[in-house]
Protein backbone atom coordinates (compact mmCIF):
# COMPACT_ATOMS: atom_id res chain seq x y z
CA UNK A 1 0.00 0.00 0.00
CA UNK A 2 1.04 3.18 -0.48
CA UNK A 3 0.81 6.25 1.31
CA UNK A 4 -1.64 8.75 0.58
CA UNK A 5 0.33 12.20 -1.29
CA UNK A 6 0.39 15.04 1.50
CA UNK A 7 0.42 18.44 -0.21
CA UNK A 8 2.63 21.19 0.81
CA UNK A 9 1.19 23.77 3.21
CA UNK A 10 1.66 26.78 2.52
CA UNK A 11 4.10 28.59 5.95
CA UNK A 12 1.76 30.94 7.84
CA UNK A 13 3.03 34.27 6.78
CA UNK A 14 5.19 36.26 9.78
CA UNK A 15 4.03 39.24 11.61
CA UNK A 16 6.79 41.77 11.09
CA UNK A 17 8.32 42.19 14.94
CA UNK A 18 7.44 45.80 16.53
CA UNK A 19 11.26 45.85 17.78
CA UNK A 20 13.07 44.47 14.57
CA UNK A 21 15.15 47.31 13.79
CA UNK A 22 14.78 47.02 10.20
CA UNK A 23 11.44 47.27 10.40
CA UNK A 24 11.29 50.55 12.71
CA UNK A 25 13.47 52.11 9.87
CA UNK A 26 11.26 51.11 7.11
CA UNK A 27 8.33 52.91 9.26
CA UNK A 28 10.34 56.01 9.48
CA UNK A 29 12.16 56.21 6.19
CA UNK A 30 7.95 55.66 4.88
CA UNK A 31 6.88 58.76 7.43
CA UNK A 32 9.75 60.89 6.31
CA UNK A 33 8.23 59.99 2.53
CA UNK A 34 5.00 61.05 3.28
CA UNK A 35 5.37 64.18 4.99
CA UNK A 36 7.85 65.15 2.11
CA UNK A 37 5.01 64.40 -0.26
CA UNK A 38 2.20 65.93 1.63
CA UNK A 39 4.44 69.40 2.71
CA UNK A 40 7.27 69.14 -0.19
CA UNK A 41 10.58 69.96 0.30
CA UNK A 42 11.63 72.56 3.32
CA UNK A 43 12.48 75.85 2.74
CA UNK A 44 16.00 77.09 3.58
CA UNK A 45 14.89 79.57 6.28
CA UNK A 46 13.71 75.70 7.83
CA UNK A 47 16.99 74.36 6.93
CA UNK A 48 19.35 77.51 8.34
CA UNK A 49 17.16 77.41 11.30
CA UNK A 50 17.87 73.55 11.67
CA UNK A 51 21.62 74.14 11.31
CA UNK A 52 21.55 76.59 14.15
CA UNK A 53 19.65 74.62 16.49
CA UNK A 54 22.01 72.05 15.97
CA UNK A 55 24.93 74.02 16.66
CA UNK A 56 23.46 75.47 20.00
CA UNK A 57 22.61 71.76 20.74
CA UNK A 58 26.71 70.72 20.89
CA UNK A 59 27.86 74.13 21.65
CA UNK A 60 26.21 74.86 25.24
CA UNK A 61 26.94 71.31 26.79
CA UNK A 62 30.57 72.06 25.47
CA UNK A 63 30.45 75.73 26.96
CA UNK A 64 29.19 75.10 30.32
CA UNK A 65 31.16 72.04 30.26
CA UNK A 66 34.54 74.30 29.94
CA UNK A 67 33.23 77.05 32.43
CA UNK A 68 32.79 74.26 35.08
CA UNK A 69 36.06 73.42 34.69
CA UNK A 70 37.74 76.52 35.04
CA UNK A 71 35.89 77.44 37.81
CA UNK A 72 37.34 73.85 39.88
CA UNK A 73 40.76 74.42 38.17
CA UNK A 74 40.53 78.04 39.75
CA UNK A 75 39.33 76.88 43.48
CA UNK A 76 41.59 74.07 43.61
CA UNK A 77 44.73 76.00 41.79
CA UNK A 78 45.22 72.79 39.48
CA UNK A 79 46.24 74.03 35.93
CA UNK A 80 43.96 72.83 33.26
CA UNK A 81 43.58 69.30 35.07
CA UNK A 82 40.08 69.52 35.45
CA UNK A 83 38.81 72.16 32.42
CA UNK A 84 40.43 69.48 29.98
CA UNK A 85 38.30 66.16 30.92
CA UNK A 86 35.15 68.17 30.81
CA UNK A 87 35.66 69.83 27.77
CA UNK A 88 35.85 66.19 26.12
CA UNK A 89 32.90 65.13 28.25
CA UNK A 90 30.73 68.39 27.25
CA UNK A 91 31.75 67.11 23.52
CA UNK A 92 31.04 63.91 23.72
CA UNK A 93 27.59 65.00 25.99
CA UNK A 94 26.73 67.67 22.47
CA UNK A 95 27.58 65.56 19.88
CA UNK A 96 25.18 62.85 21.33
CA UNK A 97 22.69 65.36 21.87
CA UNK A 98 22.91 66.69 18.14
CA UNK A 99 22.34 62.49 17.12
CA UNK A 100 19.58 61.82 19.07
CA UNK A 101 17.97 65.24 18.04
CA UNK A 102 18.58 64.00 14.13
CA UNK A 103 17.49 61.15 14.60
CA UNK A 104 14.32 62.51 15.08
CA UNK A 105 13.77 64.93 13.07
Amino acid sequence: MTAPKQTPQPEPTAVPDEQDSLVKGVRLRGGRHQRWLREGDPSVARMLAQIGVLGWIIVVPLLIAVFGGQWLDQKFNSGIFCTAPLLIVGLALGCWSAWKWIERQ
